[in-house]
């Protein structure tokens, strides 16, 4: 991106002015390097984000921006349902709900090393990835939709886990408004099989270490300690979640027209919030939502259940569950008052800052633990959001190193084998089921998640707490 179209308010953050039909100006929270690595594309896609009806404040974007469909994947937008502000599916994603889950083990790296390849291999036995990945739970119909109203409760009340982890899960587990009736029948019969599984893509299951921490008194505050064994789970909503986004394209898009809303990119098709279409897109989301938080509880509970056959003294406790690709109803200061907003949260993860009072009760003196995630061969990161990123970004921090390279580039630039035996070299062991995921997720294909994150802290987004090290993953 051309550093010549933008304003500069300070190091890390930029600001393309308000012109032409931008209802508000677009904020990059970034690096100049970030800045100048973005495709122009992000630009224009913020710029027509920025053009919306009932768009509050800013069309934003986060370090790891990158575009994508209809919104940049990294962007964040804020919509008043009073003021005529829409939903949209291209501020959601296809992917309704990715995550990332972290794990507590009560384990140290010297105390894990000795069982880590037994480990991962039960590991990748038990719990399904790849493409069309299959579990062993069958649903019925009747049953989907308990899943699609419950979420992460609904795992729970059927044995996958215990009532403890609900606690440690964005909105308790599960989100309010959901409504199996206004999902499709196709959508439900691509999940009937699919509880309980990674998938495919980007998608993986870690053992990861703290190799440094960053603040003590806020690891203290998240039980966290240098040399901590952590499992990350990274995944969503499956084929369900891209079936919903696939459905309500064609549903917006007759609405956008009904409602004569300009659109300047086909996946940017919207409908008023408080139309019929934008309510029934926002309940079919909430029940993306609530499958995406089931299958990661229930793929938690395959976790505990190798961990206590592989080593029976670990202790599994859920540090905290976080979501991407969401619109949540959350309440924010506008202009001095608190507003019911919807913020679209588009590859980038809630950040909120000490004392929202949808945080657990331990994590209201340090801020939601924000979890990041970086590539299979290089770190991860653990933040805690801020105050400031309250007010200036709607409680929103970064979500990943985001690509660099496309997947089709990337898999004609890398052969699977020879990542693995590259990563393997590193002492990071990779188990996969497919070679060409593996080149499609090769390390090199994605940006400097160091240089994201520290663009993220920089900006006061979110505050480093804890850099994370792999030892071994599972790919689809």
């Amino acid at each position: 991106m051309e550093i010549r179209h933008l304003t500069k308010i300070n190091d890390f953050l930029w600001e393309i002015p308000k012109k032409g039909e931008m209802k508000v100006p677009a904020l990059i929270f970034a690096s100049q390097k970030l800045i100048e690595e973005m495709d122009e594309k992000v630009r224009e896609q913020l710029t027509n984000v920025a053009c919306l009806p009932g768009i509050v404040s800013a069309s934003i974007a986060m370090p790891d921006a990158h575009w994508g469909y209809g919104f940049p994947i990294g962007g964040v937008a804020a919509f008043d349902p009073d003021k005529g502000g829409i939903i949209s599916v291209g501020g959601v994603g296809y992917d309704i709900s990715c995550g990332v889950r972290t794990l507590k083990t009560g384990l140290t790296k010297d105390e894990i090393m000795p069982h880590l390849e037994n480990l991962i291999n039960r590991l990748f036995a038990v719990v399904p990835a790849g493409v069309g990945s299959e579990g062993k739970i069958r649903l019925t119909p009747a049953q989907i939709d308990e899943v699609l109203l419950g979420g992460a409760q609904w795992a729970v009340k059927k044995g996958y886990g215990i009532k403890e982890d609900l606690e440690w899960i964005e909105e308790k587990g599960r989100v309010d408004g959901a409504d199996p009736s206004n999902v499709s029948d196709a959508a439900k019969k691509r999940q009937f099989r699919e509880v309980g599984t990674l998938g495919s893509g980007n998608h993986y299951l870690e053992i990861q270490y703290v190799a440094e921490v960053y603040d003590q008194r806020a690891a203290q505050d998240l039980g966290i300690r240098e040399q901590d064994i952590l499992i990350a789970i990274h995944c969503g909503s499956r084929a369900l979640g891209h079936q919903i986004g696939t459905d309500y394209i064609k549903i917006l898009g007759e609405a956008s027209r009904k409602y004569n809303i300009p659109i300047r990119e086909r996946e940017l098709v919207c409908a008023p919030i408080n139309s019929p279409e934008g309510m029934r897109y926002y309940s079919a989301m909430a029940c993306g939502i609530n499958c995406a938080l089931a299958n990661r509880q229930v793929i938690c509970h395959l976790v505990r259940e190798v961990f206590s056959e592989v080593i029976p003294q670990a202790h599994i406790r859920i540090l905290y569950d976080v979501s991407h690709n969401t619109c949540k109803i959350e309440e924010h200061m506008v202009d001095g008052k608190r507003k019911r907003l919807y913020i679209h949260r588009k590859g980038s993860t809630r950040a909120f800052g000490p004392g929202r009072k949808e945080l657990p009760q331990a994590y209201q003196n340090v801020g939601q633990p924000v979890l990041i995630g970086g590539t299979m061969g290089t770190c991860s990161f653990i933040l805690v959001g801020t105050e400031y990123g309250l007010e200036r970004a709607y409680g929103s921090a970064c979500h990943g190193a985001g690509r660099a390279m496309s997947r089709k580039a990337a898999i004609k630039r890398w052969r699977g084998k020879d990542v693995i035996k590259d990563l393997t070299q590193k002492g990071i062991i990779v188990k996969a089921h497919s070679f060409k995921g593996i080149a499609e997720e090769a390390p090199y294909a994605y940006k400097d998640v160091v240089g994201v994150v520290d663009a993220t802290h920089n900006a006061q987004l979110a505050k480093k707490v804890a850099l994370l090290k792999p030892l071994a993953c599972i790919k689809g």
